[in-house]
């Protein structure tokens, strides 16, 4: 009779959930905005929000979690850029002045940042081009741990409706570039090393651009 009640006690114990990680708001660090901030008419579809809470949005991450991509090796898909070298990407410079970004051939093209270890990757943060008001193409974002991104992908956005990139359709939508960037979540972390994103020109012109692009993880 004495062994029912130690049953239930056990029962009820292990149905205890594990503490909840420590939570707190990824803080990101926005360049200025553009003393001469130019237009250019926009064709493409794309949301027409600036605002910070959709192009850089609260997210939640566990303590500890940083810019893995300061200063880490960058490759693409054209290892020779017109404009800029390769490394600007990850500088930590965000700038909106000249000398500040990366162009990439037209078409569709892609960097890659490789983290140097596989880590949980919570967020990435990309700033295309933002002297202008423009909308990038077919922006894709995946992770993995293989460097040749043939297993283990992961997307987490994906603008490209037709499929230029060969990554499959996309669903999310395009966006505005201002000096907010834009802040993508990788939901409940993924593991990966590597981080590609591709992008096929802009509203502005057939190039690819980049000033900067951060990973947060740990």
């Amino acid at each position: 009779m004495n062994s029912i009640p130690l049953v239930i006690t056990l029962l009820a114990a292990s149905a205890v959930p594990p503490p909840a990680v420590p939570q707190e708001e990824l803080r990101i660090n926005f360049p200025p905005v553009p003393l001469a901030s130019g237009a250019h008419p926009i064709a493409i579809p794309h949301n027409k929000d600036e605002s910070r809470d959709y192009l850089s949005p609260k997210i939640l991450v566990p303590k500890g979690v940083k810019n893995l991509a300061l200063n880490k090796k960058v490759t693409s898909s054209d290892p020779a850029p017109i404009i800029g070298e390769l490394s600007l990407i990850t500088d930590g410079e965000k700038e909106a002045d000249e000398g500040y970004e990366v162009e990439l051939a037209s078409g569709s093209q892609w960097v890659q940042i490789d983290l140097e270890k596989s880590a949980t990757i919570y967020a990435v943060a990309v700033w295309h081009f933002h002297r202008q008001k423009r909308s990038y193409k077919a922006v894709t974002i995946q992770i993995s741990d293989d460097p040749a991104f043939k297993t283990g992908v992961k997307t987490i956005f994906n603008t490209d409706t037709a499929n230029i990139n060969k990554q499959g359709i996309g669903t999310d939508q395009g966006y505005l570039e201002t000096n907010l960037g834009r802040l993508i979540e990788a939901k409940g972390g993924i593991q990966g090393r590597y981080v590609r994103l591709y992008s096929a020109g802009s509203s502005a012109t057939s190039g690819n651009h980049y000033i900067e692009v951060e990973v947060y993880g740990k």
